[in-house]
């Protein structure tokens, strides 16, 4: 009974891990790379040959030759994986010079690897990096300082402009650079003080980050969040947005006032800031770090109180703008806000006239990454976005760098709009180095 019941589990065991070995460059297997690839290894080649000397193919019986087919396909399937990944990496480190530099200007991308890194920095495959917790973790100020360091040597050996370097450090629960970096209040701690305090006791906060994010190499610091705050505090499903926690408060008023003294403080230690996730994600019911989601309010309605604090943070400030994966309604139904040429061309570039840098959300978010990602790459290059961000799981690059490799060889990229992008970021470099 006991050997049936080990025979009879070996099928959904060889099943998943098909499933799984096909899938191991995946964002949502990042945790198995390293030693979870060994093991899957190990087992993949491990249990056929076990099969084998136990006589299944002897045994001449259907079942048991079926089964030890099976199990040789969970190898088969990884080997395919790494080839097929590893073909992607080839193609994008071998791409023409100009192609490189021409694309690579609009990527910001996330690494593990410090070398890695440096070899896409060098080859101006990237415009810059993200750096996060396992970045950080276990490491001090000064280390993470140096590698930075090192990443800017190498692009500056190369003679391309600096990495613009980034992080989310907005203080709270999103803190990914502490430690080795001090830890900071979320900013809706100051929400309740008198205005005269808080504009002050912001702008102190913003310093004080600015300068130790400065000082470890961070140009830009990806905050602060200016969605409204949700009159609910969770979300069934909710796992990363968490935006009841994150956000400053409900009344755009105090956001704004709140966040303008923040960037100001940020910009006085010489750091930039992204402001985000345009167009709100205070009346979303999703998260769209795992889902697609949608915002079915009056455009109207939005323009007079979520919008609110980004229109005046934008107008008092330098500070770059954060597009999240949302689906807005009136606008564009058919595709998320981050690569929707009617949002950012029709109502950011054109009604609102702001002629700074849009950042994409992270494309390695399931409301992306969970459809056509290539078309999104080409849609948001072509729609008005400057910088793509690729945070998550810097290893997808590879595979988004080729999408807009693919398109640009095939003359689907807008020359126009990429030379419109070319001059903002151009003139964004300049001033940040004033």
């Amino acid at each position: 009974m006991i050997k049936r019941l080990r025979i009879v589990a070996l099928w959904p065991m060889a099943l998943l891990l098909v499933v799984v070995a096909a899938n191991s460059n995946e964002p949502y297997l990042v945790h198995l790379r390293g030693a979870g690839q060994v093991v899957l290894l190990v087992v993949s080649a491990g249990v056929p040959i076990l099969l084998l000397r136990c006589g299944a193919w002897r045994e001449g019986r259907v079942a048991s030759r079926i089964l030890l087919l099976l199990w040789c396909m969970p190898l088969i399937a990884f080997v395919a994986a790494q080839t097929s990944f590893a073909w992607r990496k080839y193609e994008v480190l071998t791409s023409d010079a100009a192609v490189a530099r021409l694309l690579g200007a609009h990527f910001v991308v996330g690494y593990a690897a410090p070398e890695e890194a440096a070899v896409l920095a060098e080859r101006g495959l990237i415009g810059g990096v993200y750096v996060t917790r396992h970045n950080a973790s276990g490491r001090t100020a000064a280390e993470l300082k140096a590698e930075i360091a090192a990443l800017q040597a190498r692009r500056a050996g190369a003679g391309l402009p600096r990495l613009i370097v980034t992080a989310d450090q907005e203080g709270g629960i999103v803190a990914h650079l502490s430690p080795p970096l001090p830890h900071e209040d979320a900013l809706s701690s100051l929400a309740d003080l008198a205005p005269e305090r808080r504009r002050r006791e912001a702008g102190a906060v913003g310093r004080r980050q600015g300068a130790a994010l400065a000082d470890v190499g961070v140009t830009l610091n990806l905050a602060p969040v200016l969605d409204l705050r949700p009159d609910r505090q969770h979300i069934r499903f909710d796992f990363n947005t968490l935006i009841g926690q994150r956000a400053i408060a409900s009344d755009p008023a105090v956001v704004s006032e709140i966040a303008t003294s923040y960037i100001h403080g940020l910009a006085a230690s010489g750091v930039g800031a992204a402001v985000k996730h345009f167009p709100g994600l205070g009346r979303v019911t999703a998260d769209t770090h795992h889902f697609a989601a949608q915002l079915q309010t009056p455009v109207a309605e939005l323009a007079a109180s979520d919008w609110r604090p980004f229109r005046e943070v934008l107008k008092e400030t330098q500070a770059v703008l954060m597009v999240g994966h949302v689906k807005l309604e009136a606008l564009d139904p058919e595709r998320p806000a981050s690569h929707s040429k009617a949002v950012l061309d029709g109502l950011i570039r054109q009604s609102w006239n702001y002629n700074g840098i849009i950042i994409t959300d992270d494309l390695v978010m399931g409301a992306i990454y969970g459809g056509d990602v290539c078309k999104a790459v080409v849609e948001a290059l072509n729609g008005g976005a400057d910088l793509l961000l690729v945070a998550y799981d810097g290893a997808q690059f590879y595979r988004i760098f080729g999408c807009a490799r693919r398109a640009l060889e095939q003359g689907r990229l807008d020359f126009a709009a990429l030379a419109r992008s070319e001059e903002r970021l151009r003139r964004w470099y300049l001033s940040e180095a004033d």
